[in-house]
């Protein structure tokens, strides 16, 4: 007989992925402005970055400690891409992507 409550043994779900409004406005127009050049490569561009979030849900300390966070407490997370660069934060429950910018802009401290 099994005692207590069997799901109790699991870990809990995977966290949960989001965008902030201003990280997905900037993936749009990153996608944009490749699309005038190549829409084949925008589609890739944003498929490929759009799949490695998703997956972040899977492993969230996958990739380094974001080097421009002051303070990080080591939440805070980010990995280059197609020479995007997208910031994370990640606690037990949610994934936040923060920002996504060309590798060619100034950082923003935070």
């Amino acid at each position: 007989m099994v005692k207590g409550n069997p799901v109790e043994s699991f870990p809990n779900q995977r966290p949960t992925v989001s965008w902030t409004k201003s990280a997905f406005i900037s993936l749009q127009k990153a996608y944009e402005k490749i699309k005038e050049n190549s829409p084949t490569s925008a589609e890739k561009v944003k498929d490929t970055i759009l799949f490695m979030t998703r997956k972040l849900a899977d492993h969230p300390e996958k990739y380094p400690l974001d080097k421009f966070k002051k303070d990080n407490s080591g939440n805070y997370r980010a990995f280059e891409k197609y020479s995007y660069r997208v910031a994370y934060r990640h606690t037990a429950h949610e994934i936040k992507i923060l920002r996504l910018r060309h590798v060619k802009q100034e950082p923003k401290s935070y």
